[in-house]
């Protein structure tokens, strides 16, 4: 366990506890909260005296007056804070997060930063899920953040989100943005599903994530889809977004024209890589 860690990503134990022991139980008080919207939503949280969230840089809307914020990087060491300030830029997030507590019955409400749904997990200690880079959006102070390196050179290389995912274990609730609405999939033992590279918005730790070929070098070419998918193996929640950044950001270019224009010709300038 890391210095910092105040809960073991295995066993979920307090830090402190040995191996043997038996595991306390860890109390984490529910957050209050409310998601209002469809396709821009806000979550509206009710915070109780005492109870801490943090958050993603730049992602508050509104708070009470009587809800106190701080920015600050997490570690207890100069050389702990650098290190965390270097693994959230390799994730796509800012370099300090806001912690966010009340003095009394206080409220925030935060939003991401284009189109998109948000998704709430209720983590037990030591309970993980994997999220794509940069779609973190606040969670409860017992919640660690950290980075998941794909393991695979050709997942990494290939599938959409790099080779960098962001992990965050339990206990406590963490929120997490995506594009566009999402889909849930539940996948039973060795249950495969094949997705669109980058439409990934998160899964279960207990998910096997790999990339293979899409087919034959004709569909890669025609279909407009590239050569590769990702593809996920249950047993283990999954979910799907069905807009990207990077398909919103296509969309809206002044040079586009209308019309598809992933042709023949746009396929061949790019058939080792995905748009998103």
């Amino acid at each position: 366990m890391a210095d910092t860690a105040r809960f073991c990503s295995r066993c979920g134990n307090p830090s402190g506890t040995a191996a043997g022991d038996p595991a306390p139980a860890v109390a984490v008080e529910p957050l209050e909260y409310k998601i209002q919207g469809d396709n821009l939503q806000v979550a509206r949280v009710r915070l109780k005296p005492g109870q801490e969230i943090y958050a993603e840089a730049g992602k508050m809307v509104y708070k009470t007056s009587n809800v106190q914020w701080e920015s600050r990087m997490s570690g207890d060491t100069l050389g702990q804070k650098i290190w965390g300030a270097l693994k959230r830029k390799v994730m796509g997030e800012s370099l300090f997060f806001t912690y966010f507590r009340s003095t009394g019955e206080g409220e925030v409400g935060f939003a991401g930063t284009y189109p998109g749904r948000i998704q709430v997990f209720d983590l037990a200690p030591g309970q993980s899920v994997l999220a794509q880079r940069d779609s973190f959006l606040f969670a409860q102070a017992t919640v660690q953040l950290n980075i998941a390196f794909v393991k695979r050179i050709g997942t990494g290389f290939f599938g959409g989100e790099g080779f960098i995912l962001e992990k965050l274990t339990g206990p406590g609730s963490v929120f997490i943005h995506g594009g566009g609405d999402f889909i849930e999939f539940t996948l039973k033992p060795g249950e495969v599903l094949q997705v669109d590279t980058g439409c990934i918005v998160a899964f279960d730790e207990t998910v096997g994530y790999d990339v293979q070929m899409a087919g034959g070098i004709r569909t890669a070419i025609f279909g407009g889809e590239g050569l590769f998918l990702a593809t996920l193996t249950g047993p283990g929640r999954a979910i799907v977004q069905s807009m990207t950044l990077e398909k919103l950001r296509r969309e809206l270019t002044p040079a586009r024209t209308g019309g598809d224009e992933r042709n023949a010709l746009g396929s061949l300038g790019g058939l080792l890589s995905s748009e998103d």
